[in-house]
C-alpha cells in the first residue's frame, strides 16, 4: 500500500497521469486489523497521495466475515475519501442488501462471467448486463476482469462497462511501462502484438 501510494503521488504530479485511479487489494487480514483505516490514513498523509485518487478493493467473502465491522470500517474509509471497489462480484454471497448500505465507488465484474460471455453463454451475458444496470442506477462504475481478446473488450464495451483490465491491455509491469501506456499511444499495439 506504501509503495502504492508513492507511485500515486507522483502520478498526480505529472500532468499525463495525474488524472489516474490506482486499486490496491486488500486481504481481509488487513482490513480486519484494528489500526487499518490509520494506517491507510497515514500512509497518504505521509507520501501525498490524493485519497479520491485510491482504490482500495475488497471481495465479497472477506466483507462476509464481519458485516457489522466491514460496514463501520468502510464508511471511515470513504469519510477520508478513499474509493472502494467491490472485487469478484457474482462469484460469493452477492448480497444486494450490503451494496444498498454501502457506497462502493466501483463493482468488479469477475473475469470467468467475461470469458464465458465471450463464448455467447446467455447466463453470462444476462448476468454482465444486469450488473452494470444495477451499478448505473446505484451510481457505481463497473470493470469487467479478466479481458483478455479483443472479441472480449469488443463485448464488454457493448454491454455497458466503463473500465476494463486484463491481459488484453498489458500483464502487470512497472510503473514506467505502465506511464507509457499514456504518453505513447502505439504502445498499447505493440504491446498486443508482441
Amino acid at each position: 500500500l506504501h509503495m502504492a501510494c508513492r507511485q500515486l503521488a507522483l502520478w498526480h504530479a505529472r500532468p499525463a497521469t495525474q488524472h489516474l485511479t490506482l486499486a490496491v487489494n486488500v486481504s481481509a487480514k488487513e482490513f480486519f486489523d484494528d489500526g487499518f483505516v490509520d494506517y491507510v490514513s497515514h500512509t497518504l498523509n505521509e507520501t501525498g497521495a490524493p485519497p479520491e485518487k485510491l482504490e482500495l478493493e475488497l471481495t465479497e467473502s472477506q466483507l462476509m466475515q464481519d458485516v457489522d465491522a466491514a460496514i463501520k470500517k468502510m464508511q471511515a474509509l470513504k469519510q477520508k475519501g478513499i474509493r472502494l471497489a467491490l472485487d469478484d462480484f457474482g462469484t460469493g454471497y452477492s448480497s444486494l442488501g450490503y451494496l444498498r448500505k454501502l457506497r462502493f465507488s466501483t463493482i468488479k465484474v469477475d473475469r470467468s462471467f467475461v470469458q464465458s460471455a465471450a463464448t455467447g453463454n446467455v447466463e453470462s451475458l444476462a448476468i454482465i448486463r444486469a450488473v452494470v444496470a444495477m451499478a448505473d442506477s446505484l451510481e457505481m462504475s463497473t470493470t469487467a476482469e479478466g479481458a483478455e481478446t479483443e472479441k472480449e473488450v469488443e463485448l464488454i464495451r457493448q454491454l455497458g462497462c466503463r473500465k476494463i483490465q486484463g491481459y488484453f491491455f498489458g500483464r502487470p509491469m512497472p510503473a514506467k511501462d505502465a506511464e507509457d501506456l499514456f504518453r505513447n499511444p502505439h504502445y498499447l499495439a505493440k504491446q498486443s502484438a508482441a
